[in-house]
């Protein structure tokens, strides 16, 4: 079953169930409400009747006093103690015959079912004592049919039950506008769904109607998410490309030289050397890429740090010496105090720090400066380099993997250009911040914001 159909439905019964209620209360409501007004009448008459009773004297005639308040469907009866009845008159013989007096002591009423006619009618019956003095001589019985009552019955159930058959036509008419106002969104969404399943290729819905609802949020949610797996699609495409691209000059050199060795076998010992060597070494460079890229794509599935106190100027101080041995270069370590510990993962700290020396040697000739700062929230390592420098435009392109300053990818300077890609995922593992600052021509600055907490 179509979910517009159960909306429809169910929207329908649950009114259905409600007037049902409604016209319930109404009717038993209307009922009492009528039945409680034709006793207080008939209890006044009877109050008249007790009234005139009183006035009489031995010799009058009770039955014509008494017929002056008859009505053509109503009897008054007159019983004493015994339960014997000493005064009757009625236009209606079928409610003598139906209704049995009875001698009371209180103020009583009745309603009594009796077949006439017409089908089945109700008679009201009410009883009040008759006393002299504090003595009770008799009871005063009348009764009434409440043909007004029959007639208001009738007319009351036809108009609850045309009211609630319009109610339920209204309600499945209305059930069916809601429930393809509802469906509406999500039936776009089915569609687009589909067309994304058939041709493979993701794109958003349209939204026409700016309801601010949560079928809004959700087709905005899923316009959102169709929009990351665009963006995440084009990542991909351009990730194979720049790998291919990188993989493919040193594949290059290795298959011409493998071929020079193919063809001239080792006749030529300097020109073997240099085949060796060059297939090494481009072999060693497509190694390295090969782990980095291992690298990153374990740092992406990641989720915690293996975190330990770390005194960051020991850290730093030993993988400055490292470098300064290796690359024979200038690099300077400024802090305020010692030691700075932060709870970090060791490992993956000293791997930024190493990436951000990296590229501050590839890409100057000057000395670095590396600084480690506090403030209330951070400890900010900042390594600061004088070299060419970053262009304006590019600073937004950076943490892309495979990219590189020099857009030709000539071999001046080496690497694969993934590692502030490494060091952004590290970052994001951290909760922290990684921020470039950089002009043209007189060099770059690079500053991790780790959470003190």
């Amino acid at each position: 079953m179509r979910i517009t159909t159960k909306i429809n439905l169910l929207t329908t019964a649950w009114m259905l169930c409600i007037l049902i209620l409604v016209n319930i209360v109404v009717y038993f409501s209307f009922m009492k409400f009528t039945t409680n007004m034709e006793e207080v009448a008939l209890y006044q008459k009877a109050e008249d009747i007790l009234t005139v009773i009183d006035s009489l004297d031995s010799s009058s005639n009770i039955n014509e006093e008494l017929n002056d308040f008859l009505t053509p469907y109503s009897y008054i009866r007159i019983i004493n103690p015994d339960n014997k009845v000493m005064h009757e008159i009625t236009k209606d013989s079928l409610l003598l015959k139906n209704i049995k007096g009875k001698y009371v002591e209180t103020k009583q009423a009745q309603t009594h079912l009796i077949s006439a006619e017409h089908g089945e009618e109700q008679v009201l019956v009410v009883h009040v004592p008759i006393k002299n003095g504090n003595h009770t001589t008799g009871s005063l019985e009348l009764g009434e049919r409440l043909l007004g009552l029959e007639t208001s019955k009738e007319i009351l159930r036809a108009i609850l039950g045309l009211c609630t058959l319009l109610a339920v036509i209204f309600s499945l008419l209305g059930g069916r506008w809601l429930s393809n106002m509802i469906m509406k969104p999500i039936s776009s969404m089915i569609k687009t769904m589909e067309e994304i399943e058939m041709s493979g290729v993701p794109k958003p819905i349209t939204i026409q109607n700016q309801t601010k609802d949560e079928l809004h949020t959700m087709a905005r949610t899923f316009n959102r998410m169709i929009h990351r797996l665009q963006e995440n699609m084009e990542k991909q495409k351009q990730f194979v490309s720049d790998a291919s691209h990188e993989l493919k000059t040193p594949l290059t050199i290795i298959m011409n030289y493998a071929d020079f060795l193919r063809r001239h076998g080792l006749e030529n010992q300097e020109m073997t050397d240099e085949a060796i060597n060059a297939i090494t070494s481009e072999a060693t460079r497509i190694q390295k890429m090969t782990q980095t890229l291992l690298d990153l794509a374990t740092l992406e599935n990641e989720s915690s740090l293996e975190l330990n106190e770390l005194n960051l100027v020991s850290l730093c101080q030993s993988i400055l010496n490292q470098m300064k041995q290796a690359y024979r270069r200038e690099i300077s370590l400024h802090y305020e105090e010692d030691p700075i510990f932060l709870l970090a993962d060791e490992l993956k700290t000293k791997q930024l720090i190493i990436i951000l020396l990296d590229n501050a040697l590839k890409y100057s000739n000057d000395k670095i400066d590396v600084f480690i700062e506090k403030d209330q929230q951070h400890t900010i390592i900042r390594v600061k380099d004088y070299g060419i420098g970053i262009p304006q435009e590019e600073l937004h392109n950076i943490f892309e993997r495979f990219y590189r300053v020099d857009k030709a990818r000539t071999r001046k300077t080496e690497g694969s250009g993934l590692g502030l890609s490494i060091a952004s995922n590290i970052m994001k593992l951290y909760k922290g911040e990684i921020k470039i600052t950089s002009k043209e021509g007189t060099g770059t600055t690079v500053e991790l914001f780790l959470p003190i907490d």
